[in-house]
């Protein structure tokens, strides 16, 4: 199941680079995992800026069926799962702390001062 996985991760982020236009932004597939029946397959995606992640999300969806077609002529896989894009918050949450940590380090130096 991982080498199907990883297989899908990588045809999926050469679909998403080729396909989908991003201006000044950025599309990351952070996790890829497959049901065991091959019916699922949940996408996790981190997109820089934040903000466009609501857009980017329902772009993705759109291009579902357009993506299993692909993947259908491109590997020897017999089913090919209905994709479930999820948003991967990692990359947001960490860029949030790293402001906090930069906060108090600025305080802490005034302290010292």
């Amino acid at each position: 199941m991982e080498q199907v996985n990883e297989l899908l991760k990588g045809k999926l982020a050469v679909l998403i680079a080729r396909e989908i236009p991003m201006e000044n932004g950025l599309i990351t597939i952070t996790d890829v995992n497959c049901s065991p029946d091959f019916k699922n397959l949940k996408v996790g995606i981190s997109v820089l800026p934040f903000n466009q992640s609501k857009k980017t999300l329902d772009i993705l969806k759109r291009h579902g069926s357009f993506f299993s077609n692909i993947l259908r002529k491109e590997t020897r896989l017999r089913k090919i799962p209905k994709f479930n894009w999820i948003i991967d918050k990692t990359e947001e949450k960490a860029s949030g702390l790293e402001k906090i940590f930069k906060e108090i380090e600025g305080e802490e130096e005034e302290k010292e001062k």
